[in-house]
């Protein structure tokens, strides 16, 4: 586990450049079938703090996490509400905020780290890495044995009050500020048949984010 998890660090950019990363925002675009397409914004200021925004034809919905609490506006379920997130997806969002990823520094963190052997995916031999983190949520990492990248990840996530499987598989990976990102992501989730595609357009590393930004806003008294 050790040597699979130096390589990987290794092919990201080392341990230096990974930890030089103090904030992070990606831009893409998610397109989820039936020619859905939003743009979304994910921004990280470990720790604990997470907003994603998503926005469709004007509208934007935001989720965010301050580490402590966590918020949302989601207009596209007819709410324009600022809505406390539940508990369970303020932890997961936590989780979230680790840039250099679990499997850096694991034993630091807490989390432990098992092979479970080798799979096939997309034709690509990869090492199965069962990895449970300090919170005790357990994810599934494939590491592609040739190149070291991750080129997969299953979890269970909270969606709806419900726990279901999550399946997300990346590739395109390409490097910025010397820090190898996916820029192409498939997800799947368990019990839906269509499937997620996001596409990563611009990535920043250690761009200036204000900590109100993760903060719930007060809306103005009429």
């Amino acid at each position: 586990v050790d040597k699979i998890v130096a390589d990987y660090v290794a092919a990201r950019g080392g341990l230096t450049k990974l930890r030089a990363i103090k904030t992070l925002r990606q831009t893409g675009r998610v397109f989820a079938g039936q020619g859905r397409e939003a743009l979304v914004v994910r921004e990280v200021k470990p720790p604990g703090r997470i907003r994603v925004q998503f926005t469709v034809q004007g509208v934007t919905a935001v989720f965010a996490s301050n580490g402590t609490t966590g918020w949302k506006v989601s207009p596209f379920e007819d709410d324009m509400t600022i809505k406390d997130l539940p508990d369970e997806v303020t932890n997961e969002a936590m989780d979230q905020t680790d840039l250099e990823g679990p499997l850096v520094d694991w034993k630091a963190k807490g989390h432990t780290v098992e092979l479970a052997g080798k799979e096939l995916i997309n034709g690509r031999e990869t090492y199965k890495l069962k990895v449970t983190l300090k919170s005790g949520a357990v994810r599934t990492s494939y590491i592609d044995v040739a190149s070291h990248f991750e080129v997969r990840v299953d979890s269970t996530r909270q969606i709806k009050g419900l726990n279901l499987k999550i399946e997300a598989t990346f590739s395109d990976h390409k490097k910025t500020d010397g820090v190898l990102f996916p820029r192409r992501m498939e997800i799947a989730v368990e019990g839906r048949p269509q499937h997620e595609r996001v596409v990563v357009d611009k990535v920043e590393v250690n761009p200036v984010l204000s900590d109100a930004l993760f903060e719930r806003p007060t809306l103005p008294k009429p």
